[in-house]
């Protein structure tokens, strides 16, 4: 076999359909767009959500209530299994953090959880930390910094 042996699968291809041809075709005249109409002209485009012009359904369906998404704090959970990493005596902020991948360099606010075991002191610098995180890294020698 060589590359000019080559061929698609029989059935795969289909000719364009030629439209507007003339009657004997069965797509002249209209060229299958019907009749009149919007759609039946050429360079017709219609917004996302158009409805012939009757009352479109995001506009017909009553808004009430409010949202507060737009002013909502994210915040990222770090826990005390994923401080091992960082030697005895380090500082741990978010710039240290955001290098070992732990949260994303977009962090604002960072919340320490007392998911695992720290055995190493080390000086942890958050936006916030649970009672026990902060109990079990003051046990191993280290301080927590909130602010």
């Amino acid at each position: 076999m060589r590359l000019n042996d080559l061929k698609p699968s029989p059935g795969s291809k289909h000719p364009k359909k030629r439209v507007g041809r003339g009657p004997g075709s069965g797509t002249g005249k209209t060229a299958a767009r019907g009749s009149k109409g919007q759609l039946s002209r050429s360079g017709v485009s219609r917004k996302p959500g158009f409805e012939g012009g009757q009352m479109p359904l995001t506009r017909r369906i009553p808004k009430r209530g409010f949202t507060n998404a737009p002013f909502k704090l994210e915040w990222e959970i770090v826990n005390l299994r994923d401080l091992s990493r960082f030697p005895a005596d380090s500082v741990v902020d978010l710039k240290a953090l955001a290098e070992a991948g732990l949260v994303k360099t977009t962090a604002v606010r960072v919340k320490l959880l007392a998911q695992g075991e720290v055995t190493v002191p080390l000086v942890v610098k958050v936006q916030g930390a649970s009672v026990q995180a902060r109990a079990r890294i003051e046990a191993a020698g280290g301080r927590v910094e909130v602010g």
